[in-house]
């Protein structure tokens, strides 16, 4: 005879425990609710936010644009005078009198072309260099306060480079102009009587102006290269020599590239200390002892004295084929900049 167990009946919660669980559950659903409210609220704004953000950063796009646009169009219509007397040989002319008013712009492209050209020539090895030790070599306890010092040279106004190199570097380059030229002077780029001022000194003092752009740049770029691609150089054997030639210099030339066109962008565009060392004279010669001309020397040397309509519209003109110089120097750097790429790591 099977056994009867008896029935217990379940337990039922206290009272006081169900008016507890039943006050967090409305608790929770009203946190939930408010919370839910929030999201909703923020995904409002967010939606409102982000066609404000996009508004807001395309009108600031297109005021640079516009900018641009309007120096274009203001050097092109005060131009016209000067094109419409000279015509395109206002570009291949090298004769600039003020007197008859018979004006070509090219000695100073000449000018501003040969100094920048000198200054890369000099700066880029120099700067680049001296990123490679500050980088690569040197402990940072001794690089950071190098690279410091170094890029407060970016802030030292171009006058004052000038008046450095009006008492400071035109005595010494007479010297080493006319060792040159008793040595060297059979070649016509230093023949010629040594002055002092001329084209090789001021490509010299735009070198010196322009290497903290390349030394600055160059070394953030390069201790931006990943601490792997060295570590891995290094475990297959490569010296530290090899490691920087054919691993860390290849994997930041795009960003060298881009200091060295900001510094030719700065060279082309140098005023005050170029027209105190360049000799100021509208001539296109071989020699590099010869003094020389700018675009930007011309336009600081002459524009307060420019009465007539068609020497201040040559004036403007100038200004317009400088503009269009720097475009065209800064739309190559572009193009040359987004050819090169990094090397692909597997195959370094």
């Amino acid at each position: 005879m099977e056994s009867l167990s008896p029935v217990i009946p379940p337990r039922r919660p206290p009272a006081r425990r169900v008016v507890v669980e039943r006050t967090a559950a409305a608790s929770l659903q009203t946190v939930l609710a408010g919370r839910g409210d929030r999201l909703l609220a923020a995904g409002r704004r967010r939606r409102l936010g982000d066609p404000i953000f996009r508004t807001t950063s395309l009108l600031f796009a297109l005021t640079v644009i516009a900018m641009t646009a309007m120096i274009a169009s203001v050097l092109f219509v005060r131009s016209a005078p000067a094109r419409t007397a000279f015509g395109w040989s206002f570009l291949t002319s090298s004769t600039w009198d003020p007197v008859f008013e018979h004006f070509g712009v090219l000695p100073f492209v000449w000018g501003t072309l040969a100094s920048s050209a000198i200054a890369l020539l000099i700066a880029l090895p120099l700067g680049l260099g001296a990123a490679i030790c500050l980088s690569e070599l040197l402990p940072a306890r001794w690089s950071d306060p190098a690279a410091f010092l170094i890029e407060l040279l970016v802030a030292v106004p171009s006058v004052v480079y000038g008046l450095v190199g009006v008492f400071v570097l035109v005595p010494v380059m007479r010297s080493v102009e006319g060792v040159l030229q008793s040595t060297l002077g059979f070649l016509p780029l230093f023949a010629g009587p040594a002055y002092g001022i001329g084209l090789l000194t001021a490509g010299i003092l735009l070198a010196v102006m322009i290497v903290p752009f390349v030394v600055t740049i160059s070394r953030e770029v390069l201790l931006a290269v990943p601490r792997a691609q060295r570590d891995a150089a290094l475990a297959l054997g490569a010296t530290r020599w090899e490691t920087v030639r054919h691993v860390v210099v290849p994997y930041a030339r795009s960003g060298i590239l881009g200091s060295v066109f900001l510094a030719l962008a700065r060279a082309l565009g140098e005023t005050m200390a170029v027209t105190m060392v360049i000799g100021n004279r509208p001539e296109i010669s071989a020699s590099l002892f010869a003094p020389a001309h700018t675009m930007a020397a011309v336009l600081a040397n002459e524009f307060t004295e420019a009465t007539g309509e068609v020497y201040l519209a040559a004036l403007v003109e100038v200004a317009l084929v400088l503009f269009a110089i720097t475009i065209v120097v800064n739309a190559l750097a572009r193009l040359l900049i987004l050819t090169v790429r990094a090397p692909d790591p597997a195959r370094v």
